[in-house]
């Protein structure tokens, strides 16, 4: 699971095995974690022990500033 950049706590992250989903990030912070739709940007999970919604809305408006370079690191890691 490569980290695609870091922003303060934040780790963006995909997984090798979301190969065949529609291209999302997940991003972590100690245990927790929610998972991004990219196009559009739009949150698709917030797992329990996850983020407030205050914190959920931030990482989405960061997520959507780097929109463009998360969509062309997705589509160069799973290009092979």
């Amino acid at each position: 699971m490569p980290t695609v950049f870091r922003h303060g706590p934040y780790s963006f992250q995909f997984y090798a095995g979301d190969r065949g989903e529609r291209p999302h990030v997940h991003v972590k912070k100690d245990r927790q974690e929610l998972k991004l739709w990219l196009a559009p940007v739009e949150l698709a999970r917030n797992r329990n022990r996850g983020f407030s919604e205050v914190e959920a809305n931030r990482i989405r408006r960061l997520t959507e500033r780097n929109q463009a370079r998360l969509l062309r690191e997705w589509n160069e890691f799973f290009a092979n």
